[in-house]
C-alpha cells in the first residue's frame, strides 16, 4: 500500500476528525478511502447513465412484455 500525505486547513481537518469519532472510522485514512470510493462509485455510475442515454432506444417494456418474460422465466424453473 501506498502512502500520501495531504495537507488540511484547521476547519477541514477538524471536520475530519469529527466523522472519524462520530462514523466508527478507525484513522483518516480509512475515511479519506470511503470518500475516493465512494466516488469512484459515482463515476461509474454517471457512466453508466451516459451510457444508456445515448443508447438507441430498446423495446417498450409493457404489460405484455412482463408477461412474457414472467412465462420465459416459469418455463425455465419447472424440471
Amino acid at each position: 500500500m501506498s502512502t500520501m500525505n495531504i495537507s488540511l486547513p484547521d476547519a477541514l481537518k477538524s471536520f475530519v476528525d469529527e466523522q472519524v469519532n462520530s462514523r466508527g472510522f478507525g484513522t483518516s485514512s480509512e475515511y479519506v478511502r470511503e470518500l475516493i470510493r465512494k466516488d469512484q462509485e459515482r463515476l461509474q455510475l454517471r457512466g453508466l447513465l451516459l451510457a444508456g442515454a445515448s443508447s438507441k432506444p430498446a423495446a417498450v417494456a409493457d404489460g405484455a412484455y412482463f408477461s412474457a418474460l414472467r412465462s420465459k422465466i416459469g418455463k425455465r424453473s419447472q424440471p
